[in-house]
């Protein structure tokens, strides 16, 4: 092992406004462990905003950075800290940073919905990505030829994406453990009490069984049939013929361990994603409604009315407005 230390790596935290403070603490004490755990300072940081401006998390946390948008070198990684209000967050100014800097060889990852502003500043190309399960239908939708990865972190080339929360410091042990070795990542996740660390291949949701309480193969495996295709239904008896079971018999479970029908829980899923759209993106009420299994859209409100006591129109309103 040679006596010359080396030069510590330099990430920049991006912080856009109304960041998730969970993935971006996550991330900078994982850093501040691998130096404390090595005995030297094998990473250092800085904080930036477009502006130098003071900026606040998405709890309404300020937090003082250190410089605006500076010119990197080809050797430092950028982690851009996305949160609730993201799609308000991008602009021009930024995407032009960070593709200059790009175009040096500098590394990019997003943290949470860090991602959508990779995707937007065309810094995904060709490459696998992922982002929190909540936000990865509305990417998809914008971003149809992006390879989105419903995994807790994902390192491909030198652009890094993680889901959120806990998943980053998967995500920092991973890259801590490909630059200086297992022992320190394992000795970093020890301090953080991380008794389980996650690879590239776990994906972020817990398993049907533990979302809905149940164990029952026959249920979850419809239900997986569901998630999987709620922009095109199956009908219930087709559900039913594939879990090699009757119609019957596939209302019977779903009372018994749901309490509702197969129908009304395929429906519930398939509001859930309109909403998602809505908040999450541009696409029209109309295109909404198709993308979530609606043919027709005074259906699809009339439903959306009934489960959220509020119109399409209007949530979107509000979203705006938020």
């Amino acid at each position: 092992m040679s006596d010359i230390a080396p030069k510590p790596k330099r990430f920049v935290f991006l912080l856009l406004p109304s960041y998730s403070l969970i993935s971006f603490s996550d991330a900078i004490e994982a850093l501040r462990l691998a130096n404390r755990m090595a005995r030297q300072e094998l990473y250092k940081w800085s904080l930036a905003t477009e502006d130098g401006q003071p900026v606040s998390c998405s709890s309404g946390i300020k937090i003082e950075v250190d410089t605006e948008l500076v010119s990197l070198e080809r050797t430092d990684t950028v982690m851009v800290c996305g949160g609730t209000r993201i799609k308000v967050a991008v602009n021009a100014k930024l995407m032009n940073w960070a593709r200059r800097e790009a175009r040096k060889g500098v590394a990019f990852g997003g943290l949470c919905t860090g991602t959508y502003f990779l995707a937007k500043a065309g810094l995904l190309q060709g490459v696998r990505a992922t982002i929190h399960w909540e936000n990865r239908e509305s990417l998809i939708e914008e971003f149809p030829d992006l390879e989105v990865s419903n995994a807790v972190f994902v390192v491909d080339k030198n652009r890094y994406s993680a889901a959120g929360g806990a998943a980053v410091t998967d995500l920092m042990l991973n890259l801590i453990a490909t630059d200086h070795g297992p022992d320190l990542a394992n000795a970093v996740a020890d301090q953080m009490i991380y008794t389980t660390a996650r690879t590239g291949k776990d994906e972020q949701r817990l398993s049907i069984p533990t979302r809905i309480g149940v164990r029952h193969p026959k249920l979850s495996g419809v239900i997986k049939m569901m998630e999987g295709n709620l922009e095109e239904p199956i009908s219930p008896p087709e559900l039913a013929s594939q879990a090699g079971m009757s119609t019957r018999q596939l209302e019977r479970l779903f009372r018994r361990y749901l309490n509702r029908s197969p129908k009304r829980y395929y429906m519930e899923l398939r509001l859930q994603k309109a909403r998602n759209l809505l908040m999450q993106t541009d696409m029209s009420v109309i295109n909404v409604a198709l993308a979530s299994g609606f043919a027709s859209p005074s259906h699809f409100s009339k439903c959306y009315r009934a489960h959220f006591s509020t119109t399409p129109y209007r949530e979107r309103g509000a979203s705006v407005e938020a």
